[in-house]
């Protein structure tokens, strides 16, 4: 039987090092993408015109897609989800395995309202696979043509982001870069033209203006942008400007622009987009085609129904042993109670040998039904395992009454079964959804495939009843479907094991996004504690219904919880309790904050490390400055805490965007892992705007020599941010995961991982550099010693680091990770006006081993010339002329020969001496401590 298990795990880890975590249903069939799903979010009023908008974008992109990728992809199967609250038609199929969840674009409403920004949310590094795109109605229905460009285009530049882990080749944030003494645009291909300008906006006039230098540093203004011609020929960035109309193409070795300080550049080594694109999975598995043009895209519309659920529970004989049957049934009351949603029709199947139906279908409405799901629990445990049994006895339940298209089965058990694979094909075929929950050690290693071929979650609990991980896995269980509104949420999950007789004391915050629907759970081991809990008002609570039996109590709050501080104390003799708290949302039109975990993939062979992602959001507003904590517990029980940081350095790609990261290394034993997540926000916690890694919204155009403006592009002001936020507590489960081929004794075999937040500025005759410390196991404890390389070659640092001119470290000691580093020195060769020097960095462990190379930074200087600066100077290409406005002056070297000006920067500044920069390798170190 051992060696029976360890084959059978073999085969389940192959299977799953072949995907991701992610839950997209997406593959790719010769050359077209099938099972591409679409969701239009319940909160979308219904219009008809919406659907039809969809498929025309979509035959659009995959037009567009084809053309871009040299015949080689396209769209061939798309499923279209339609609200359930919709009208209902003939023509809507059921969904299978599709949920609103799982979906790969969700058309939304723009959050704040007038906020139609296209963007795909993307957690992780260059080459890796984004998790959803996100659009509005307005941007479905071409209502931003001018801002962004076609629907169709906007859409390739999307899933690029989505499907091969590309990035922006703009960059809002510092939209201008010096080179060669001059300010140039960030633009990738430098064949883009077009001027900049100011366009101000005053007392509802506005008008247009050259740009200005800052007399200082020589950079344009801030408030200085790059307005494109209407008309080009180049067809290169689609990850640029897909509004173009020539642009119809990626970026490639040839005309990608290894020099634009923007995402692309930073995130991938300064690769093209079109040479990350050619690395991907997709690229090496397929070959182009010939036609002209890629076959129609194949729709299919389906319509959310009510949710149809069957708990299969098992009852074999090792389910009598450690407390298992018991936690079995405190866990699924809590499902009962307070998870499943109302109107859900839920059913019970149990199963050791054999399968008993407990029973059958019931449309949840009251109370009293759900006490009678709970009635049917089982009492007693006997007999061998039958997974395959349990499956097709709830596929029997569910056909009384419905199809099985998209019904959902919870599958618990602790045992193995050496025919689970015997079902597998009937599953496939059943359109269900599994989701399953490995109880203890010895569950058998097929549950993870079960719930990866019908896109169910994975999670695991062990014996320590203190982890409260089965109450965490049934929890993490709410509706796929149904508006986030609607949803169970979990505010706490806490244990002890109390040695003598003692308190066990806590606290959780309520604010004003949830508070209906509220119930305080607490279990034991041994004896019922004493219990009461008190709101912020000082009211105490200690009408709790106990339920011996199932040594468990539990306390609902009437009405809606009281916004602040609850308290909660808990006395009893030595044994092990547990507090568990949910809610839902308090206004059906006010999204929740909630907390979304989950690894990067599903499993690990060691030495591979993985990351842990936690999103925090109030519906797509990211929630930044919060305290958020990953508890990852393996199979013997023992956790890991691990502090997550939305800090842009390390695992973390972009810096307060919500998403908080961290690389997990402590790799304990070979099997499952279980992720849980605590996320606590205070007095540094607020909203903030959505990070957009998405299409460039074009300011303007410049159309036969006149510069027309767009609306300015809608932003989110703080006090919007800021409105009503309030201080929070939340937990979720991320699921289980998969490490093997673990040593006995661990090697130190994790290099510091990559920095990416490397930056330079010229202070004076000193460089100045910047970057968060990496530690000596990726993102954990403290480097060694740094090694800091320069050159005047931006090739030379990519391709030939070790050949590069080296900065003297000698007295510059690392920082603990996580840390900012900043180090200062004076080079001693000089640098004339205009001249750009390129720097990057390595760290080094205790073990030798070293870290990739950074992102590429710049340290430029241009010495301001000493006329008025502020007013154009005479050879100022901008300024207005009777002949062209916008033509290039002869010298402009970024200027394509025959087109319009696009890089030329004003040569007006303020009264500045010459300076030169003498830059040293021999080094005076100025590390400012902190």
């Amino acid at each position: 039987p051992e060696l029976l298990k360890s084959i059978m795990l073999i085969l389940i880890l192959t299977l799953f090092l072949l995907r991701g975590a992610g839950a997209s249903l997406i593959k790719l069939n010769g050359n077209g993408y099938e099972d591409v799903v679409i969701a239009i979010d319940p909160n979308v009023p219904e219009d008809e015109k919406l659907i039809q908008q969809i498929q025309d974008m979509v035959t659009e992109a995959s037009t567009y897609l084809y053309g871009a990728t040299e015949k080689r992809f396209y769209f061939k199967a798309v499923s279209i989800l339609i609200p359930e609250t919709w009208q209902k038609k003939n023509e809507y199929e059921e969904p299978k395995l599709e949920t609103y969840k799982k979906a790969d674009i969700v058309i939304e409403v723009p959050n704040p309202p007038g906020f139609d920004v296209p963007r795909t949310d993307q957690f992780g590094q260059c080459g890796d696979k984004g998790e959803r795109i996100r659009l509005t109605p307005a941007i479905v229905l071409g209502e931003k043509l001018n801002e962004y460009g076609p629907q169709g285009k906007i859409l390739v530049h999307e899933w690029a982001h989505l499907r091969w882990g590309v990035f922006e080749e703009y960059n809002e944030e510092e939209p201008f870069y010096q080179h060669d003494g001059r300010n140039v645009p960030v633009k990738c291909s430098d064949g883009i033209t077009g001027t900049n300008k100011v366009y101000a906006c005053s007392g509802g006039s506005c008008s247009i203006r050259n740009c200005r230098t800052d007399p200082k540093t020589g950079k344009l203004n801030k408030d200085c942008m790059f307005i494109p011609d209407k008309v080009q020929g180049e067809k290169a960035s689609i990850m640029f400007m897909q509004s173009i109309d020539s642009v119809v193409e990626f970026c490639t070795e040839k005309n990608h622009n290894t020099l634009a300080p923007n995402p692309q550049n930073k995130m991938c080594n300064s690769r093209s987009t079109w040479e990350v694109i050619q690395n991907s999975e997709d690229y090496k598995n397929s070959i182009p085609m010939t036609e002209a043009k890629p076959p129609h895209p194949i729709f299919s519309l389906k319509q959310i129904r009510e949710r149809v659920l069957i708990l299969v529970l098992d009852k074999s004989g090792s389910m009598a042993g450690g407390d298992r049957l018991n936690r079995l049934n405190q866990a699924s009351q809590l499902f009962l109670l307070q998870i499943i949603e109302k109107g859900s029709w839920t059913g019970m199947v149990t199963f050791d040998s054999s399968a008993t139906i407990q029973s059958a279908l019931i449309q949840i409405e009251t109370d009293a039904q759900r006490n009678s799901l709970i009635s049917r629990l089982p009492t007693a445990a006997g007999g061998g395992t039958s997974i395959c049994s349990g499956l097709r006895t709830a596929f029997t339940v569910i056909k009384n009454k419905f199809s099985t298209d998209g019904s959902e089965i919870v599958l618990l058990t602790d045992g193995e079964d050496s025919t689970i694979s015997s079902c597998f094909d009937e599953v496939k075929q059943s359109g269900a959804i599994i989701h399953t929950v490995a109880l203890g050690p010895s569950a058998d290693p097929g549950l993870e495939e079960l719930a990866k071929m019908t896109g169910g979650m994975k999670t695991s609990a062990t014996d320590n009843a203190q982890n409260n991980g089965l109450i965490d896995a049934f929890s993490a269980l709410s509706s796929e479907n149904g508006a986030i509104t609607q949803r169970s949420i979990q505010l706490d999950s806490k244990g002890v094991t109390l040695t003598n007789e003692d308190w066990m004391n806590g606290t959780v915050i309520f604010d004003s996004t949830v508070g209906k629907d509220t119930l305080f759970l607490v279990m034991w081991t041994a004896q019922q504690p004493e219990m009461f809990v008190m709101d912020p008002s000082g009211n105490i609570y200690k009408n709790f219904a106990v339920e011996t039996s199932s040594q468990m109590a539990y306390l609902q709050i009437p009405n809606t919880a009281q916004v602040g501080i609850w308290t909660y104390s808990l006395k009893s003799s030595a044994q092990t309790l547990t507090l568990t708290v949910t809610s839902r949302a308090a206004n059906p039109n006010v999204s929740p904050i909630t907390v979304d975990s989950r690894m990067n993939k599903d499993t690990s062979s060691f030495p591979s490390p993985m990351i842990v992602y936690a999103e925090v959001r109030q519906g797509s507003l990211p929630i930044i400055g919060a305290d958020v904590t990953a508890l990852i517990e393996s199979a013997d029980g023992t956790t890991v805490t691990l502090e997550l940081l939305d800090n842009g350095a390390g695992a973390d790609v972009f810096k307060n965007d919500g998403v908080y990261s961290r690389y997990f290394t402590a790799y304990k034993e070979n099997g499952r892992y279980s992720l849980k997540v605590r996320a606590l926000g205070g007095t540094n916690t607020q909203r903030s705007r959505p990070k957009v890694n998405g299409a460039f919204y074009i300011p303007g155009w410049v159309e036969n020599g006149e510069i027309k403006m767009n609306p300015p592009k809608p932003e989110i002001s703080e006090d919007e941010n800021q409105a009503n936020m309030q201080s929070f507590s939340r937990t979720s489960s991320g699921g289980s995961f998969i490490v093997s081929n673990i040593p006995t004794t661990v090697p130190d075999v994790f290099p510091p991982n990559r920095i990416i937040d490397l930056e330079a500025n010229v202070e004076d005759d000193h460089i100045n550099l910047t970057w968060t410390a990496p530690g000596d196991d990726f993102d954990t404890g403290r480097a060694e010693e740094y090694i800091i390389k320069m050159s005047k070659d931006i090739l030379t640092l990519r391709e030939n680091f070790d050949a590069a001119l080296q900065v003297n470290t000698t007295d510059l000691i690392p920082n603990d990770a996580n840390s900012k580093e900043d180090f200062m020195f004076k080079p001693d060769f000089l640098i004339e006006n205009g001249t750009t020097v390129f720097l990057a960095i390595k760290a080094v462990d205790k073990a030798n081993l070293t870290s990739p190379i950074s992102n590429i930074a710049q340290a430029s200087l241009i010495i301001p010339s000493a006329e008025d600066p502020f007013s154009p100077s005479a050879e100022d290409p901008f300024s207005p002329s009777a002949e062209d406005p916008f033509s290039p002056s002869p010298e402009d070297p970024f200027s394509p020969s025959g087109t319009s000006i696009s890089t030329i920067v004003l040569s007006v500044v303020g009264t500045v001496a010459a300076v030169a920069i003498i830059v040293s390798v021999t080094v005076c170190v100025m590390k400012k401590k902190r």
